[in-house]
C-alpha cells in the first residue's frame, strides 16, 4: 500500500468508541418528490440505439436498448461504462440501481463483475471493472468471481472503497487489501429483479441489497466516518476477461434526502475535501480476514462497547470491595479505644 494514502488506509479516530453499532438507516421508498432527474437513468432511455443520450455518456462496449444498459455482452475481454454528464452537489443522497448480472458461465466461470461509482473522474477506461484504478471518490463493486483461489469469500461479493488517488485496487487478492467492508449476495442469473441501494448522509455509508425476490432490504454495509466530497459524478461499469457475463443495467435513480447538518457544516467547502475514512483499523487488515468486513475484526464497536462496560464494571467493584474494607478497618481501630 502507498506511503502516501493518508487517513484511508491508517485512520483510528476514537469516534468508533462512542458505543454499539447503529442500527441500519432507513432507505426512502421511492419518493419522487426528492428525485433527481438529472442524476437519474430510467426508461425509456432517450437516444436509445444512438452515440448520444441526454446527460449521459457511455463507452466502450456499451450498449443501449430499449430495455436495458447493456455495460458488456457476454463475450471475453469486453469492457463498458456509462457515466452522469451533471455533477452531484449533493451532501446527502441515496442511489437505487436496479441491474441484472447474467451469462451462459456455470459457476465460477464466469466473471468478472460490475462496479458503481461516485468520483472525480469519469468516462476513463481501466484495470478495475471496466474503470480506471487510483480514482478520487467511492467504488461499489459487484465482484462475480474470486481471483484468489486461497479466499474462503463466498462469490459473488459486494464491497465498498474510498479512495484518494493514492490506492491500488489489486484484483488477484479481490481488493482486499483497500476494501472497507463487504457482503456475500447472490446475485448473479437470478429469474427476478435484482437491487442495490448506495445511501450516504452525514458521514455514514449504508450498503443494502433486494436480490431474494422478497421486495425488502438487507443489510450490507453500514460505515461511519466517511467523508466524500461534493462535485463529483456517479456511473457504473463493467468488464471481463477470459470469463465473460452480461451486465446490465436497468436504471439508477438518485434521491436527495432532507437532513440537518450542523451550524459548522455550512463553513465547509464541500467540493474541496479529501475522500477519507476514518475506521477503527486499516482497510489492509482485511488481509487476513476471510470475511473481508472490518466489523468482524478484533476490534469492533461492540467488542470495544464490551470491553469498556467490562473496565467501567471492574473499577466499580473495586471501589465497592475498597469501601467495604476501609468501613472494617475502622471498625476495628474504634475497638481500641
Amino acid at each position: 500500500m502507498a506511503a502516501g494514502a493518508g487517513g484511508l488506509a491508517a485512520a483510528a479516530l476514537l469516534l468508533a468508541l462512542a458505543g454499539p453499532r447503529p442500527v441500519p438507516a432507513e432507505l426512502t421508498d421511492g419518493n419522487n418528490e426528492h428525485l433527481k432527474r438529472e442524476h437519474s437513468l430510467m426508461k425509456p432511455y432517450q437516444g436509445a440505439g444512438s452515440a448520444a443520450m441526454p446527460l449521459w455518456d457511455f463507452t466502450g462496449s456499451t450498449m443501449v436498448t430499449s430495455q436495458y444498459v447493456r455495460l458488456t455482452p457476454d463475450e471475453r475481454s469486453r469492457e463498458g461504462s456509462i457515466w452522469n454528464r451533471v455533477p452531484c452537489f449533493l451532501k446527502d443522497w441515496e442511489l437505487h440501481v436496479h441491474f441484472r448480472i447474467h451469462g451462459a458461465g456455470k459457476k465460477n466461470l464466469h466473471g468478472d463483475g460490475l462496479a458503481l461509482w461516485y468520483t472525480q473522474e469519469r468516462l476513463t477506461p481501466g484495470p478495475v471493472f471496466g474503470s480506471k484504478d487510483n480514482f478520487h471518490g467511492l467504488a461499489i463493486f459487484l465482484d462475480t468471481y474470486p481471483n484468489d483461489e486461497a479466499t474462503e469469500r463466498v462469490f459473488p461479493y459486494i464491497s465498498a472503497m474510498v479512495n484518494n488517488g493514492s490506492l491500488t485496487y489489486e484484483h488477484s487478492k479481490d481488493g482486499r487489501g483497500t476494501e472497507l467492508a463487504g457482503c456475500s449476495a447472490d446475485l448473479r442469473n437470478q429469474n427476478h429483479d435484482t437491487f442495490l441501494a448506495v445511501r450516504y448522509s452525514r458521514g455514514r455509508l449504508t450498503v443494502m441489497t433486494d436480490v431474494e425476490d422478497k421486495n425488502e432490504w438487507k443489510n450490507c454495509i453500514d460505515i461511519a466516518g466517511v467523508q466524500l466530497p461534493t462535485g463529483y459524478f456517479f456511473g457504473a461499469s463493467a468488464g471481463t476477461g477470459d470469463l465473460s457475463d452480461n451486465h446490465d443495467i436497468i436504471s439508477m435513480k438518485l434521491f436527495q434526502l432532507m437532513v440537518e447538518h450542523p451550524l459548522e457544516d455550512e463553513t465547509v467547502d464541500w467540493t474541496k475535501i479529501e475522500p477519507r475514512v476514518s475506521l477503527l483499523k486499516s482497510p489492509k487488515d482485511n488481509v487476513d480476514d476471510p470475511t473481508g468486513n472490518f466489523r468482524s475484526g478484533p476490534l469492533t464497536g461492540w467488542k470495544v462497547f464490551l470491553l469498556l462496560l467490562c473496565a467501567l464494571l471492574g473499577i466499580i467493584v473495586c471501589a465497592v470491595v475498597g469501601a467495604v474494607v476501609f468501613q472494617k478497618r475502622q471498625e476495628r481501630n474504634k475497638r481500641f479505644y
